[in-house]
């Protein structure tokens, strides 16, 4: 991976779920899994890895969604269990929308910034 020195924006492209070079191949296959290569400018994407970074944000995000939906569902008046439905429904929904995009941001950070293991010289 060479260091960032295009005019595409790397980190929206990502997010767009395009490949963070060239702004045009798509960077999934599948719904999560990054495709070994860019189609359109032939970027190795072995270099991303985004691990357990966008699950770790949406989860401390999903945990706020759920403690501002069961505040309305309660200031509504519903049930307690209509409010514990509504407050998973709508953060698992949440979660899942936002997972591929968080995962495509972490991938065109990394490109950006050229990120990757430590290395000793």
């Amino acid at each position: 991976m060479s260091a960032y020195h295009g005019s595409t924006d790397p980190v929206g492209a990502a997010a767009s779920g395009r490949c963070p070079r060239c702004g045009q191949g798509a960077l999934f296959e599948g719904w999560l899994k990054v495709k070994p290569s860019c189609l359109a400018c032939g970027l190795d994407l072995g270099f991303a890895d985004s691990g357990d970074g966008p699950a770790f944000f949406l989860t401390l995000l999903g945990g706020v969604v759920a403690v501002l939906v069961a505040g309305i569902c309660i200031a509504l008046g519903l049930p307690a269990g209509a409010v514990a439905l509504v407050s998973i429904l709508a953060t698992f929904g949440a979660m899942l929308a936002a997972l591929r995009p968080a995962k495509g941001l972490m991938i065109g950070l990394q490109y950006k910034y050229n990120a990757g293991e430590g290395r000793s010289s």
